[in-house]
């Protein structure tokens, strides 16, 4: 397809389609919807951008789409080397336990739900390509690609460090490495990323609804880590909160932002 032909819209609905078929895996198993089938769907729609926009594909622009199709294939492999891990197996079985399996009805909706968040998510990708293809200044991409580049390697880093840690000492808690500085330096990079991805479009942006819609999966997805690193630290508390050290580390350690003295996400008792 010539760069060009493909429209707001209709870009949408071949991404929400991608999104479907990929997500369709947490019919499988319920975690799928936002662990290996929000990682195929990021690659896949990276990659379906690609291809519409071959033609005019360079520079920046390419960069920024080889580092979202990275961002899929790491999470992906990252999942499926951790779900392999026998120490994880074990951690994760009681917790599994507990949790009753949602019904046809929730999944279907969960799968509508993460499928329509993973396209807002990607959109700046596709609009940054399409601007290019017009021949349109671009002169967020660099920063943004940056930006991107960097929460991508603090990710990788931050998993690898407690991928590794973790199988030595499955029962202990991390601080070693990234984890001496904040304590959820994957969460971090994660945000870092979805924020690059959104501050390279900047300047393709050609409306008030491109810009809400790509706006609006920020936002989501920036909520969704929020909440993430409330509910790590409470189990973290749950797990490790009579030992004194850990008490001594999340009082010194920022649980976020590095340099930043925000030790908790619960409230300001745990100070």
């Amino acid at each position: 397809m010539p760069a060009g032909d493909l429209n707001d819209l209709q870009y949408l609905a071949l991404s929400f389609v991608l999104c479907l078929a990929c997500s369709a895996l947490g019919f499988i198993r319920a975690v799928n919807f936002v662990g290996a089938g929000y990682a195929a769907s990021i690659a896949a729609e990276a990659a379906a951008a690609a291809i519409l926009y071959a033609a005019t594909l360079s520079g920046w622009p390419l960069i920024q789409v080889l580092l979202l199709c990275a961002y899929g294939i790491r999470l992906g492999s990252y999942l499926t080397l951790r779900d392999r891990n026998r120490g994880y197996q074990d951690h994760q079985s009681p917790q599994g336990a507990r949790r009753s399996p949602p019904g046809m009805m929730a999944k279907i909706a969960i799968w509508i739900g993460v499928s329509t968040l993973y396209v807002l998510m990607a959109l700046p990708a596709f609009l940054t390509l399409s601007a290019q293809a017009h021949g349109l200044p671009l002169g967020s991409v660099p920063a943004g690609v940056v930006l991107m580049a960097l929460g991508l390697g603090l990710e990788t880093v931050a998993d690898w460090q407690k991928f590794r840690f973790k199988a030595g000492a499955p029962t202990l808690l991390c601080k070693t490495g990234l984890y001496r500085f904040v304590r959820c330096p994957n969460y971090l990079g994660e945000m870092l990323f979805w924020s690059g991805l959104w501050l390279s479009a900047l300047s393709a942006y050609q409306g008030w609804l491109e810009c809400s819609l790509s706006t609006l999966g920020l936002a989501s997805i920036l909520g969704i880590m929020i909440g993430a690193t409330r509910r790590l630290e409470g189990e973290q508390v749950r797990h490790y909160g009579a030992d004194p050290t850990f008490a001594a580390y999340r009082k010194s350690v920022p649980i976020l932002l590095p340099f930043l003295p925000l030790y908790s996400l619960r409230g300001a008792a745990a100070r």
